[in-house]
């Protein structure tokens, strides 16, 4: 039940549902209310309290895990909106920055992101590079390419490769703090599912090593993509926060 309710939450909340009970690790924003909410803290769980809400309720999510000390956030957004040193682009091999996640990358944060990557392709599947990160609010874009052309369908393998590739180079960098989209789930085309599933593992991986990160976020752009990582996360990652 608990597991449904906090689905229901990701998108909107209606008037019918005056009380929602909410795991521990999910932590949630509410915007353009039209009435007071009032929130409550138990032992486990957090009660929230409704009255009068407009007929549809945006909230932002994120849930909250962590792993050997490293803290594991999963959480729906943009990634250009991320607060790290250093968020992925899931790249090609030419590092051009064109539709998908890339696009949203180069118009927020410049062009001149785009011009520096250029001038260090190209990269293979399984590598990265960081360029500064233009006016976006972290301090670098890693660029991991997921395919060699833009547009190409790939396989879980290529997946696996960049996360490898982005991980290394934060550790290289000595990030503390990186944001991750979804990898080879646009154009890619590989399934929510597996993908989640992949990056968690390759997170995992890297933290089991050496690693100098105290903070990963998995950022959802839909939300069926944020169910998709948590779902996978509260099993991999089952330290109390």
């Amino acid at each position: 039940m608990y597991i449904l309710l906090k689905l229901r939450c990701v998108r909107e909340l209606k008037p019918v549902y005056n009380t929602v009970i909410i795991p521990h690790n999910l932590y949630i924003s509410v915007q353009n209310l039209q009435n007071s909410i009032g929130v409550h803290h138990h032992d486990k769980f957090i009660k929230t309290q409704t009255r009068d809400i407009a007929p549809m309720v945006k909230l932002m999510v994120s849930f909250k895990h962590a792993y050997k000390g490293v803290k594991i956030t999963v959480t729906t957004g943009n990634i250009t909106n991320q607060k790290v040193d250093a968020i992925v682009n899931p790249a090609n091999s030419q590092l051009i920055m064109g539709g998908g996640v890339a696009g949203a990358i180069r118009m927020v944060g410049g062009k001149e992101i785009e011009d520096e990557a250029v001038e260090k392709a190209p990269v293979p599947v399984g590598k990265a590079v960081a360029t500064g990160a233009g006016r976006l609010g972290a301090k670098y874009v890693i660029h991991a390419p997921t395919m060699e052309r833009p547009a190409m369908r790939i396989g879980s393998k290529n997946v696996s490769s960049a996360m490898k590739g982005a991980l290394e180079c934060a550790r290289r960098l000595r990030i503390r703090s990186i944001a991750f989209p979804g990898m080879g789930t646009g154009v890619g085309g590989l399934g929510i599912e597996k993908a989640a599933a992949i990056m968690i593992e390759e997170a995992k991986s890297h933290i089991d090593g050496s690693t100098s990160l105290e903070e990963i976020v998995f950022v959802g752009f839909r939300d069926e993509l944020t169910r998709a990582f948590e779902k996978v996360a509260a099993e991999e990652f089952r330290e109390p926060l």
